[in-house]
């Protein structure tokens, strides 16, 4: 059974919300990259970006597909490579802003940390989410927040986007 928490006008208002708080704390666009972690991570960078250049210009849109820094490959069942695409001024120096659907236990965040080091020396790494929910087994805590959504263990947090599901919503499930 699950119910839903955000509905798709919700998410429109955090994501432009999340949006105005990355230009405000970095003084701008320029030299912005936003890394979108597969899958849903980046549709939900590909539209806080078009916010933000609604009045900015300077922000650049990626992808950054983590599954070989993983630390859980042992233990989950196969999954598919997603992709890693960079602006072509790379990330060098430039503010980086990883952007993910949910932030849970914070090793999908590290080892998208990895994952960076190995591209290149960004001035400094951001971290945007929908949905934070806590249970965190890493020191890790996201710069933008769009909802903190309380959860228990047993619980799953669903997002749903159009461009991934056909309907943009955020649905909580009991796995018990």
């Amino acid at each position: 059974m699950s119910r839903q928490v955000l509905n798709d006008s919700d998410i429109t208002r955090s994501l432009r919300r999340i949006s105005h708080e990355i230009v405000e704390k970095n003084h701008g666009a320029e030299d912005i990259v936003l890394l979108g972690i597969p899958s849903r991570g980046v549709p939900l960078a590909r539209r806080i970006a078009a916010y933000i250049t609604e009045n900015e210009t300077g922000v650049e849109v990626g992808s950054l597909d983590i599954t070989p820094y993983r630390d859980d490959l042992r233990s989950q069942p196969m999954r598919a490579m997603g992709r890693t695409e960079m602006p072509l001024g790379g990330i060098d120096g430039k503010t980086v802003v990883l952007v993910d659907d949910v932030l849970f236990s914070g090793r999908t965040v590290r080892a998208a940390l990895d994952a960076i080091t190995d591209i290149g020396r960004p001035r400094r790494i951001q971290l945007a989410v929908l949905v934070d929910r806590g249970h965190r087994q890493l020191p890790i805590r996201a710069d933008f927040v769009g909802k903190n959504l309380p959860t228990a263990a047993s619980e799953r947090v669903l997002v749903k986007l159009t461009e991934t599901d056909g309907v943009d919503a955020v649905e909580i499930e009991d796995e018990r």
